[in-house]
């Protein structure tokens, strides 16, 4: 039995853990995978009302068809500035204004384009169990602290890193299983 400040210590590891794989997931969503994905435009910042917004706060973005993306402005007049920052997000994509709405046409995915948004993914999963890999190292760290602190047994301290492990390479699994996924949907044309 774990005792109460190593569980706390456990729990803390796996809500970092989460942390980490929830910004993997909203990482790997803005990477296009050959159709059209209002997600794709997540990063874009917009300049409006004097200062720097999230898209979403002045527009609404979807996804009529497989190739086409359309952003309609919650004020007609933020329009130009919301195209502006759609092109200078650097997404490689070319949004065109007919006055009431962004339409956004998306290209197919060229092999090398393919692999290249593969490889992002790969990089970016690889940060997230880089990421996993610090909470542990610190987690350890804490445990050990706390076991030395706490005068508690060997035992407990060793079942307690062996449950941080185990907690580690389910979290590396899931990461790795999400970029499988992403690169399947990368890959297949």
């Amino acid at each position: 039995m774990i005792d109460d400040s190593l569980t706390l210590v456990l729990d803390d590891a796996r809500d970092q853990m989460r942390h980490s794989l929830e910004h993997l997931a909203s990482e790997l969503d803005t990477i296009r995978a050959g159709r059209a994905n209002p997600a794709m435009l997540d990063g874009v910042r917009v300049e409006a009302y004097g200062t720097t917004v999230p898209l979403n706060q002045v527009a609404v973005t979807a996804a009529p068809q497989a190739d086409l993306l359309t952003v309609s402005p919650y004020d007609k007049g933020t329009i130009g500035a919301i195209e502006k920052g759609i092109t200078n997000a650097n997404l490689g994509l070319n949004p065109t204004n007919n006055g009431a709405q962004i339409l956004i046409s998306i290209p197919p995915l060229t092999e090398e384009r393919r692999r290249e948004l593969a490889k992002t993914a790969k990089a970016r999963t690889e940060d997230a169990k880089v990421s996993v890999r610090n909470v542990r190292k610190n987690a350890k760290n804490e445990i050990q602290k706390t076991a030395k602190d706490e005068s508690l047994s060997e035992d407990m301290q060793y079942e307690a890193e062996e449950s941080l492990q185990k907690l580690t390479d389910e979290m590396i699994g899931k990461a790795e299983a999400m970029m499988a996924k992403k690169e399947k949907d990368i890959l297949s044309v």
